[in-house]
Parts: structure tokens; sequence; C-alpha cells
């Protein structure tokens, strides 16, 4: 099953207002931000599109947990996997330049601890702990492996947002700015005929 912008709108809508983990921000002001701050930055709409959308999985797990009713946070004592969890369903709409930063935001993580020494300090201790259940910061064969994927780059951008989108009361353009975006970066669908 391919997520629809329309399906998106509806996470938001309903598991928007569930807190980011225990940080100082809900999952939506904290993708309203993140967006802002790829936008802000320039980047590629595909980027914005990841920005926006690299927590998707968060809410995912939420509406999986509680049957489709509002209600479930994330938790921050387990490692979700929830970089990989939006995926299967995001897959057939977006190109990889969407795709692949939002895998690979996780593991940007762990690289920039690994090859940024100022970097860990500037985590969260949410984030501090969620690095430690994420496997801690890259060994340097890891953090050249993960230099060398592509995408690398634009996931280590996408980290950097994150890192930074945990601020209350931070003025943002409303969801259907960064909806307009997203959409105008999703896949025709492919047209097959058989014979």
């Amino acid at each position: 099953m391919s997520l629809r912008i329309e399906d998106i709108r509806s996470l938001f809508e309903r598991y928007g207002a569930l807190p980011y983990s225990h940080e100082p921000v809900t999952q939506l002001q904290h993708s309203l931000q993140t967006a802002t701050l790829a936008e802000a930055e320039g980047a590629a709409d595909t980027l914005v599109a990841a920005a926006l959308l690299h927590d998707l999985g968060h809410m995912l797990r939420a509406h999986q947990k509680d049957g489709g009713s509002a209600g479930v946070a994330p938790s921050a004592d387990q490692d979700d996997l929830h970089q990989f969890f939006a995926l299967p369903f995001l897959r057939a709409a977006f190109p990889d330049a969407v795709l692949e930063p939002i895998k690979l935001h996780v593991e940007a993580k762990r690289y920039l601890c690994a090859v940024d020494p100022a970097y860990h300090a500037t985590l969260s201790p949410v984030s501090v702990r969620s690095l430690e259940l994420q496997g801690g910061k890259h060994s340097p064969s890891e953090a050249a492996s993960f230099h060398a994927l592509p995408f690398a780059d634009d996931a280590v951008r996408l980290r950097r947002w994150d890192d930074r989108a945990k601020t209350p009361g931070v003025a943002t353009p409303e969801l259907d700015h960064f909806l307009a975006i997203v959409e105008s970066v999703q896949q025709q669908p492919s047209t097959s005929t058989h014979d």
C-alpha cells in the first residue's frame, strides 16, 4: 500500500499532536520545523519533502499500535526503527532523493558523532539516549562506508535540521505549504501493459 497525500495529511492530523519522544515539541511541530529549516537553507524540494516526512514512521507505528485511534506516543526506551518503517508506504510514490535521506537520517547521527567531535555535545538528552539504542557512534570503517553511500550528504543535512527542530513556539509555514511540496516531488505511477 502506498500512502497518498490525503493519507499523509490524515496521519499528521491524527498523530501530529503526540509528543515528539520526550522533547518539548509535538510530532507535527518537529516535522514542520525540520522542513522549515531545510527550505530556509535552499534545499531541493525532494530534501524538503524528506525533512517533513523523516519521522512519519513514528506516526505509522502509533497508528499500528492503537488500531487507528489517536493517543499512543512513541517510546523512548527502544529503537523503533522508524526510519525504515515508513519506506514501504512511500517507496512507490517517491524518488530515492526523498527516500534515502529518510532511511539514512539515524545513521547520519551515528556518523556525525564519529567524525565531528563537537557534534555529540549539541544533542539533546533524549537524542543521546536514542543514540545508545541505535548502536552508538560509528566505528571508523562504519563511518567510511556511510560516507560513500549515495545521499549520505543529504542525510547529514537532514540530521542537522532534525537536531535543531525541537524548539517550542517556533513559527513555521502550515502543513499544507509543505504537503504541496511533497505532492510536487511524487513520482507518477508507472503504467505497465500486459499482453
